[in-house]
């Protein structure tokens, strides 16, 4: 099993918190465990706050402070963690994201985030927000986008990916955005940078009705859920509740079809859309 990951403290504030947290800990001769529990979390929590996998909360860094000695260290420096371009709800998992070795997620209504195109991106913020100033959803568009680059590295995050057959048919911005929304992803698919599952609408009721879900696992900390609704998220890093979303997604996965017909699926929904174009 790998080793801890070495981060460089001067990469991000996170970075810093977490290669500071895990030297005065061990400074201190107590475990991941030890540090837990006064502040009620688990070993495995701290071992993802030394990693850089989860944020570090004012509250925490208080109580750090206290527990370890440190002189305000992680007060001041958890200031600089407040400010994230992405939503509060999913800042956090945003940045998890970034760091995760492996990502599968299933998406019930909308492509996700990391497979975006440009224009299906600002259809889907246009549609959120209705009245925003074109300046503030050209700025949301840009984000979206930059979480797509981690795709450009060839072999990590793996990333799997089971889309319900409405991402598909449901018409964000049009049919000549979807054309090209859907050939991104296929172009993903045919160059092995991602598996593209579609859970067809043949297949009735299935396990994830409830809403979207991505698994995020990680090399030197416990795999984390994110839970995705209106305008809100939970991430987790429970062991037994991250256990029964990761069974939730192999429900999905074994009812999905194979990734040769969902590729041939999604090529033929996107060439519908192309002809629709064609005739207007």
């Amino acid at each position: 099993m790998p080793g801890p990951r070495k981060l460089d403290p001067s990469s991000s504030p996170r970075a810093l918190l977490g290669a500071e947290l895990r030297h005065r800990r061990e400074q201190a001769g107590l475990s991941q465990t030890d540090l837990g529990a006064p502040l009620f979390v688990s070993g495995s929590f701290i071992g993802q706050l030394e990693s850089g996998v989860r944020r570090m909360q004012m509250d925490q860094a208080e109580k750090f402070d206290e527990l370890l000695g440190a002189g305000g260290f992680f007060v001041r420096n958890c200031a600089a963690l407040k400010k994230s371009k992405y939503p509060e709800h999913f800042a956090e998992a945003a940045e998890a994201e970034a760091r995760a070795e492996a990502i599968r997620e299933y998406a019930p209504q909308l492509i996700p985030g990391l497979l975006q195109t440009e224009a299906y991106a600002r259809a889907v913020f246009r549609e959120y927000q209705p009245t925003t100033v074109e300046s503030v959803i050209d700025e949301l568009v840009t984000t979206r986008l930059e979480r797509g680059q981690l795709l450009a590295d060839p072999t990590v995050p793996q990333l799997w990916v089971v889309l319900d057959e409405a991402v598909l048919r449901r018409r964000v911005g049009g049919p000549e955005v979807m054309a090209a929304a859907l050939r991104h992803i296929a172009g993903l698919a045919r160059q092995h940078r991602a598996i593209i599952q579609v859970l067809s609408f043949s297949e009735g009721g299935h396990a994830a009705m409830g809403g979207g879900l991505k698994l995020m696992a990680f090399s030197d900390a416990p795999p984390l859920a994110y839970l995705d609704s209106l305008g809100s998220g939970q991430l987790l890093d429970d062991p037994l509740r991250v256990g029964k979303y990761e069974l939730t997604y192999d429900l999905l996965v074994a009812s999905a079809c194979s990734p040769a017909a969902s590729l041939a699926l999604i090529e033929s929904v996107a060439e519908d859309y192309v002809h629709e174009v064609q005739r207007f």
